[in-house]
């Protein structure tokens, strides 16, 4: 029997996967909020958002559907990770204008394979931790509270990815406590973007249960990450 998906889905999940790529694109660009004493990456101002669309296709579509736009943004992150690697490998320009503006490009799509496979890693695991509790307690709630559900599951799975991502990426070249201030940081700055935006999620996640016709509840189903046959 084959899984039908509707259009909203589709731009649902098109879209949490062009936030997904666009993001490791951004990281790079750090900015300082003021006079704070510490820096965020660029990547703070797309990345929360494929989080709040997790959210939405969680409380949507379950856990079965979500599981399967994450692992889809996985695979054509690494892909896309992967062209860029090959692309900046070609032979250089001959003209010195040409030369400058293929230097621009590499520093940019030159991905350091321990912080690529690292963010790949931290983004499959966080993302499913954060389905897997949005999705846990809407069952345990009844459907209950979707602004708390929402905090706590992007908490949870920020948490998470932030613990795998630092450690991975930056062990050995930045101190311990200069990663704990970078793990702290993102996860509250990403929980205070889904607490700013929450009035707005929850009225879309209400217009796209009606237009839909769904609100599942995952009772009795698996939540191996791996078990992509089951939607």
């Amino acid at each position: 029997m084959k899984t039908k998906f509707s259009a909203t889905f589709l731009w649902l999940a098109a879209t949490f996967c062009v936030c997904l790529i666009v993001s490791n694109i951004f990281v790079p660009r750090t900015w300082q909020l003021g006079s704070l004493p510490f820096q965020l990456s660029g990547a703070i101002v797309l990345f929360p958002i494929s989080y709040i669309i997790n959210d939405l296709l969680t409380e949507v579509y379950g856990y079965r559907k979500a599981r399967f736009v994450i692992w889809m943004g996985f695979i054509l992150s690494a892909f896309i990770a992967l062209m860029s690697q090959l692309v900046t490998m070609l032979p250089d320009p001959m003209t010195p204008e040409n030369k400058q503006i293929s230097d621009n490009f590499n520093s940019l799509f030159r991905m350091v394979p321990r912080s690529t496979l690292a963010s790949l890693l931290a983004f499959i695991v966080g993302s499913s931790v954060n389905a897997w509790i949005m999705s846990a307690m809407k069952v345990a709630t009844k459907g209950k509270g979707f602004g708390w559900r929402a905090i706590i599951s992007t908490l949870g799975g920020e948490a998470v990815d932030s613990l795998i991502f630092f450690p991975l990426a930056l062990s050995g070249i930045l101190p311990a406590r200069v990663m704990l201030n970078l793990v702290i940081t993102q996860v509250v700055a990403k929980t205070f973007y889904e607490i700013l935006v929450l009035p707005f999620t929850t009225v879309i996640v209400k217009k796209v249960k009606q237009i839909e016709g769904e609100d599942t509840y995952d009772e009795q189903i698996s939540y191996n990450p791996f078990k992509l046959k089951d939607m």
